[in-house]
């Protein structure tokens, strides 16, 4: 009696020592799945956003060409404007009235506004290479910036569109002709958005300019021959 009384005791310990090295083992399995995706998860945190600011006046090209480069180079692109008319016409948006009278006036949105909808749109995308479309568009909107985004992102270079003003007017009323919808595409507004990209945008391409961050793209020829430059100008940056 005494040694099947053993027998089955030690018969008992054996499995409980298995049982017990069964659960260590999945312990450290889980362990290593869950640091190897720890790891991950903030490697995505610590790697910062590049940014390619795209500059120009109304009408050079720059929504064009920003589409191009998505599909080239797979950047995403945020257009200013684009994120504006969208906040402006979702319904209950607590911007709505102030983005329809801005942008039906041609003058320029306060930069929390807009750096609010470009950090959500960044957050929110899925990628780690953004064109930014039509901004900074004056000083404040260059300082807001620095402030509240610079820490956050990894700003690549600037791409400018330069194009002449009788260009850029022939371009914004065809596209107007030909049922843009977009409320800032007639004259009047069109002559107002010039007078404010020559008295505040200008200013910030030549600052960029003197920082040496600016690749400038004549916005003159047409779309293919625009783009070739373009391109260039991506390559040469590594992309």
């Amino acid at each position: 009696m005494l040694s099947c009384s053993l027998g089955s005791q030690w018969n008992n310990f054996q499995t409980v020592s298995l049982l017990f090295r069964q659960r260590q083992a999945t312990i450290q399995q889980l362990d290593h799945i869950f640091q190897h995706y720890s790891n991950g998860i903030m490697s995505s945190f610590a790697t910062k956003a590049k940014v390619v600011f795209v500059l120009g006046g109304p009408g050079a090209g720059k929504g064009t060409q920003c589409s191009r480069i998505a599909d080239r180079f797979r950047f995403t692109h945020l257009s200013t404007g684009d994120l504006l008319r969208e906040e402006g016409s979702r319904e209950g948006s607590q911007y709505g009235t102030m983005i329809e009278e801005h942008m039906r006036d041609g003058k320029i949105l306060p930069v929390d506004v807009t750096c609010s909808l470009l950090e959500k749109a960044i957050k929110s995308s899925g990628n780690s290479m953004f064109l930014i479309d039509g901004f900074p568009r004056n000083q404040d909107n260059l300082d807001g910036w620095n402030r509240r985004m610079s820490s956050k992102v990894d700003m690549q270079f600037v791409l400018f569109f330069d194009c002449t003003e009788e260009d850029c007017v022939k371009r914004c009323l065809k596209r107007g002709l030909n049922g843009s919808g977009r409320i800032d595409d007639n004259l009047e507004t069109l002559k107002k958005r010039i007078q404010t990209y020559n008295k505040h945008s200008l200013p910030i391409i030549q600052y960029f300019q003197g920082t040496g961050q600016i690749k400038t793209i004549d916005a003159g020829p047409d779309a293919d021959q625009v783009f070739s430059q373009v391109e260039s100008a991506f390559l040469a940056s590594g992309f």
